[in-house]
């Protein structure tokens, strides 16, 4: 199952828009009281990123609502514990992230899965590239992981936390754009790029 069949199987109280955004009726918040499936996924995600410590139970409580609040905080929300339209966007470009982390790097150490999510953040910041983060992840031929299906592996924890240090604010790469395996770079232009730091078997550059 492809990753936006599986979030839209697993988050049904969301609407898919444009390149993953989502909206959120209000009739279908997840909030204290609710109970499903859709609690359950929220319970288990917020597990893999170290908010949520006791086993999913899909129902809402105040555990679930604390752990949303941490990573609303986290992640520059509005800490209300109520998984509405930002909050859902929000764990849905998390989601997206790790499975570009674990595509790209799931070999390497995880200073550099860090510094793959971190270029990502950087993209963002930079003029060059758009300005969203499934727009940046979806941008023609710009991750390998895309291209040969790599994306849709199963990430382990180890996706989801460095994707959450890297909004946290590590960056190893130093601000970098763009990063490569020397060995396996077919695009001789990527070696025209200003190299700053080297990670494992990525190259880091702008």
């Amino acid at each position: 199952m492809s990753l936006l069949k599986y979030i839209t199987a697993a988050l049904t109280f969301i609407i898919l828009i444009g390149f993953g955004q989502v909206d959120a009726k209000a009739s279908q918040l997840l909030k204290e009281g609710s109970a499903g499936s859709e609690v359950t996924f929220v319970q288990d995600f917020m597990k893999k990123l170290g908010y949520f410590e006791t086993e999913t139970t899909g129902y809402y409580g105040p555990v679930t609502a604390n752990a949303i609040r941490e990573f609303q905080n986290d992640f520059g929300l509005k800490a209300d514990g109520i998984v509405g339209g930002e909050t859902a966007n929000m764990i849905y470009n998390v989601d997206t992230m790790a499975h570009i982390v674990n595509g790209e790097a799931r070999g390497e150490s995880y200073e550099g899965q860090v510094a793959v999510a971190a270029v990502i953040l950087n993209r963002i910041e930079s003029n060059d590239f758009p300005n969203a983060i499934s727009q940046v992840i979806y941008q023609r031929n710009a991750f390998t992981a895309i291209n040969d299906g790599q994306y849709r592996l199963l990430p382990g924890s180890s996706s989801y936390q460095a994707v959450k240090d890297a909004f946290l604010g590590w960056d190893p790469t130093g601000g970098a754009v763009y990063y490569y395996n020397p060995s396996l770079a077919t695009d001789n232009w990527i070696f025209t790029r200003t190299v700053i730091k080297q990670i494992g078997s990525h190259t880091f550059a702008y």
